[in-house]
This record gives C-alpha cells, structure tokens and sequence, in this order.
C-alpha cells in the first residue's frame, strides 16, 4: 500500500465532503496494514468538523477506497479521525478554527499561554490574563491546545426545587 497512491483516492473524496485531508498514516499490525486518515476542516460552527461530517466522510472513502486498486489485496482496517487536539497549531486555519480555545505559543523569548480571541492571515490575536497580545505567525515557533476540563454549567443548584416555594 503506498502513500502516494492512497492520497491521491482520498483527496477528492474529502474534498467532494467539503473537508480537507490532515495526513495519512499506513502503519503494520501483523498481516493487516491500518490506514489512518485525519480530516480537518471548518464545519458547521467554523471550528471543526463535526462528528457527523467524520462519518459521512468515512462511509464515502471506505466506498471509494474498496473500489481502487490503492489498497492492493493485503487486508487493512481504516481509520478515519479529525486532526485532533494534540496536533500544534501550524497554519493561520489552525488558528481560526480554535478560536475560544487556550493555547500555549513557544516564541523565540518566551512561552505565552492565552484564549484565542481572533485570528487572521497575520497573527493571533490572544486574552492572556485580560490583556489583549497580538502575535504574528512568524514569531510563533510551536503553538498547541491546552485541554481544559471546565465545567460550563454551575452544578449548585441541581437537584433543588426553588419553584416550590413560591
């Protein structure tokens, strides 16, 4: 199964689902080769493809990817994912489609970790502890998304009954 082959079925298929191919990985795992393909792309709310777009997008390369020749005859599983949140942040999309989210930037002096605020094709605009920090794409030398467990919802009035004493 060779790279170059693969890419080149995959690609309109991605695209005729109006996402974008991340990378391809082949990987060995016994006499199966497992085929990863990472998708990205703006979805419906600008951040992402939604797990419904992953799906429609894995049900039309599985099709696709039967038909061809690319696969040869050796068994494969496919895997079909989004570019996921370890992945740093390498292009001004990147950027754009993670806006809201807490990054860490690694520039040339020093490493700021702020809320993307905005982002165009210059730079990031940043909320680094609430002051506004403007950074250009070309003194970002690694960018990457911090995970954050928050709880959007405040859970201390769950479970009482306040319309009772009325």
């Amino acid at each position: 199964m060779k790279q170059s082959a693969i890419a080149e079925v995959v690609a309109p298929v991605v695209e005729q689902c109006g996402l974008e191919v991340d990378r391809i990985e082949i990987t060995s795992a016994g006499k199966r080769s497992v085929l990863r393909v990472f998708l990205d792309g703006d979805g419906p709310d600008g951040g992402g493809p939604s797990l419904d777009e992953i799906a429609d997008a894995t049900r039309a390369l599985s099709a696709a990817l039967d038909e061809s020749p690319a696969t040869g005859n050796a068994p494969y599983t496919l895997e079909v994912s989004s570019r996921g949140t370890s992945r740093p942040l390498t292009a001004p999309k990147h950027f754009r489609r993670n806006i809201g989210r807490l990054v860490a930037l690694t520039l040339a002096e020093e490493k700021v970790t702020g809320r993307i605020t905005g982002a165009d094709d210059e730079g990031v605009t940043l909320d680094v502890d609430g002051t506004e920090r403007r950074v250009a794409h070309p003194e970002i030398r690694k960018a990457v998304v911090q995970v954050e467990l928050r709880k959007d919802v405040d859970l201390g009035d769950v479970g009482t009954d306040d319309d009772d004493e009325e």
